[in-house]
């Protein structure tokens, strides 16, 4: 970096810290405090109630107060990052951050305490009497030896987990990075020799962990500023390097270098020499992690070993080793659980998790938040990315499990897979309320043909649907794109082996599919010629046709183009008097829960009966997701204030509605904001037809519907689900071109709902 581009990032930086506010946190009340009443509940009299519970039961803090999701991050800022021994005020900007991703990777709050206190036993001491505050305690930058020192008395005073992240956050990511490392070299732990360079508090647990993960004590050489960590050494010694102390003559990294497999840098920049990589073992491992500059640069390292397989601690090159894959999510599980401590047990389902989670599929949110990187297993890809929101429903969950079967659990979990289900639900918003309808789709295997075959999110969905679902993706595209697409995606799916495939340029069905689309236009203007066109280039038209001879129970289309073009070959090949489009429902997910909203394309101005339609088909939908439906019919007039003619044709729908007998509650005319407050609407209209507020809005036009959606998601950070076609029998759903592959996925396993589910 430039001193121009160093000075233009410091300034940045510093901006980014002191605006809008100083500082990354701030504290917010997650109860009501707006009058008296609730003074009293939160304050005296009130908190008496809760303090006496807690006497009773200590566990009962957890059920009260914030302690069950509270963690301190305590430093005393001697070993800070790069920076060294920066002291406690110096250090807050980095405990802050550290409290900032906690929040943000699992949902933690916490508070960062910087201490003055040099003397470790005295600092145990004041980290010790804060464990009433706290459900756990990250320490975090302190000087080796002192920061073993303080972790030991901590664990054995407290009773909530204390965790090191600088020794057992690396070692657990280091530790998942080397088991896949070593899958993809054809090594195994225990045949393998390791050479490390640091002996800090990093390094050794990096050492204690792969001893437990499988290596040979004997096959450890540990070096520090000082050279080889031999037997008989004082200088710069201390217990835990003389663990490693090897009874031998050599004396130096370059002497020990020969024959290792894997070399381990904790220590600082240009330590490993290419001269010394030469002597390393076939296919070497090489994690130099020193930051911002490693012990060897991944480009010096391959010119002399060019199948080496490398990690650093930096970003910009492949597999950073970084501890927000695990500290986050270690927390998470061992503070759902009430642990009393992070035990080994916890620690080695922390690495089986991150390790798995590498060689899966990678997920759609994280190729799009780290688009143009290749993030397929292998040399390049040894560990997740940190913004894969897979990672805390996998490693949480097997951090919870361990937690229970080792003993340390003190509220042990009923069902670890609702666990994960609910963990999932907290990134994946669509997650719990999707559940019903994932269930219901798994009670049958069903083929869902996709359109828009070679859109990367298409690929993407497909891939899940394969992992995740019964159902059968089919794709229309060119095989070879399709190919090259699923290679660059880093998807371990290919056609004709995961999913069939339609070639719409030369395909063996392609007389058959125009003769059929042709049959069934014939009077309406399509010659033979036109139908032959349309089979190669529209492939809306040739998923409709194929759902038309039985050759898949659903179609998916939309993923660009305009949704009323789709929906017109829909309706040329599928729609019949008994099947129509009746309107298009969207579920969009909000923080107080779903609300769903139609009709927000199919009809621009629907009649009464089409609007009655609408009501009907949207209860029938809603109840898929295990929502009760509670139907508004939206407009300007309320409960018949104006003859406006929106107004008149709500008015006519409910008469429908009430005339057809429907078995769901249904309310209107009335404005939205009527809809969603009781207290509002009963002063208008008392003794209304449902209770609380609606969860289904219809509006009286396509244009209100879809203007009302498109605030919700730009403006509440609502989340569709959608839009569901109704009226078609499942046949056929048109999404729109803003679509996620995680939207996608839930859309298929609408599509892959059987029929008996929404009548």
């Amino acid at each position: 970096m430039s001193d121009q581009h160093r000075d233009a990032f410091r300034q940045t930086a510093l901006y980014y810290h002191e605006n809008p506010k100083p500082g990354k946190l701030e504290v917010r009340a997650t109860k009501p405090l707006a009058n008296g009443r609730d003074l009293s509940l939160a304050y005296s009299p009130g908190v008496a109630e809760a303090c006496l519970e807690i006497k009773a039961d200590p566990q009962a803090a957890s059920r009260y107060t914030a302690k069950g999701n509270l963690v301190a991050v305590v430093s005393n800022g001697t070993a800070v990052l790069g920076l060294g021994n920066i002291g406690g005020l110096a250090s807050k900007p980095v405990m802050e951050g550290k409290a900032v991703l906690f929040k943000k990777f699992a949902n933690i709050d916490c508070f960062d305490l910087e201490l003055n206190e040099a003397d470790p036993e005295k600092l145990a001491e004041i980290v010790c009497a804060l464990e009433p505050t706290f459900g756990a305690i990250n320490l975090e930058d302190i000087k080796a030896p002192d920061c073993f020192i303080v972790e030991k008395l901590c664990r054995e005073r407290m009773n909530i987990p204390v965790f090191h992240d600088d020794q057992h956050g690396t070692a657990i990511v280091v530790g998942a990075a080397a088991t896949n490392a070593l899958q993809v070299a054809g090594k195994a732990f225990e045949d393998i020799k390791i050479v490390s360079t640091g002996g800090g508090a990093a390094g050794i647990a990096c050492l204690n962990m792969l001893l437990k993960l499988g290596v040979k004590r004997e096959n450890v050489w540990l070096c520090d500023i000082h050279g080889l960590v031999y037997e008989g050494r004082t200088e710069d010694m201390n217990p835990q390097k003389a663990e490693y102390a090897q009874a031998s003559d050599l004396r130096t990294l370059d002497d020990v270098i020969e024959g290792a497999d894997l070399f381990l840098g904790l220590s600082g920049p240009n330590v490993l020499k290419p001269e010394m990589v030469a002597k390393m073992a076939e296919r070497p491992i090489i994690f130099a992690l020193a930051n911002p500059t490693p012990e060897i640069l991944p480009e010096e390292a391959r010119e002399v070993s060019p199948d080496a397989i490398i990690a650093t601690g930096r970003s910009d090159y492949p597999n950073q080793v970084n501890n927000v894959l695990c500290f986050p999510f270690i927390f998470r599980g061992a503070l759902d659980v009430g642990a009393t401590e992070i035990n080994d047990e916890m620690q080695i389902a922390c690495i089986e998790g991150i390790a798995a989670l590498a060689r899966a599929t990678t997920s759609a949110e994280a190729a799009a938040a780290y688009q143009g990187e290749q993030l397929s297993f292998g040399a390049d890809y040894l560990i997740p990315k940190p913004f894969d929101p897979r990672l805390i429903g996998v490693v949480a969950s097997a951090v919870a499990k361990a937690a229970m079967e080792s003993g340390v659990a003190t509220r042990p979990l009923d069902d670890i897979a609702a666990y994960k289900a609910r963990l999932d639900g907290s990134v994946f918003r669509s997650a719990l309320i999707m559940r019903p309808v994932f269930q219901a789709a798994a009670t049958a295997q069903r083929s869902i043909v996709f359109a828009e075959g070679e859109d990367e999110r298409v690929l993407r969905a497909a891939s899940a649907m394969i992992e995740e679902t019964t159902d059968t993706p089919i794709l229309i595209g060119r095989p070879e794109v399709i190919e090259a697409r699923c290679e660059r995606a880093g998807l371990a799916i290919r056609p004709g082996r995961d999913f069939d495939l339609v070639n719409p340029e030369n395909d063996p069905r392609y007389r058959e599919y125009w003769e059929t689309y042709h049959q069934i236009m014939a009077r309406r203007g399509v010659t033979p010629d036109l139908a032959r066109a349309i089979m190669r280039t529209n492939t809306t038209a040739i998923a409709s046709v194929m759902v038309a001879r039985g050759e898949a129970d659903s179609l998916i289309c939309g993923t660009f183009g305009q949704f009323g073009w789709h929906l017109n070959y829909i309706r040329q090949v599928l729609a019949t008097q008994k099947l129509h489009p009746v309107g298009a429902l969207s579920l969009m997910i909000l923080e107080d829960g779903p609300l769903f909203i139609a009709d927000t394309q199919v009809h621009q101005q629907p009649t009464a009966e089409e609007i009655c339609e609408t009501a009907i088909g949207a209860a029938r939908h809603v109840r898929r997701f295990g929502v009760e439906p509670k139907i508004a019919l939206c407009s300007h007039s309320q409960f018949g204030s104006l003859d406006s003619e929106s107004g008149l044709r709500m008015r006519r729908a409910l008469e429908l509605m009430e005339e057809q007998q429907v078995d769901f509650a249904f309310e209107g005319e009335m404005h939205v904001d009527s809809a969603l407050d009781q207290t509002l609407r009963d002063r208008l209209l008392p003794g209304s037809r449902f209770e609380g507020p609606a969860n289904v809005l219809i509006f009286a036009s396509s244009d209100a519907a879809s203007g009302v959606r498109n605030v919700l998601k730009m403006k509440a950070g609502g989340l569709e689900v959608g839009p569901i076609l109704m009226g078609m029998g499942n046949r056929a759903h048109v999404v729109t071109p803003s679509i996620t592959a995680r939207g996608l996925l839930n859309m298929s396993a609408l599509a892959g709902t059987p029929v008996a589910y929404y009548g």
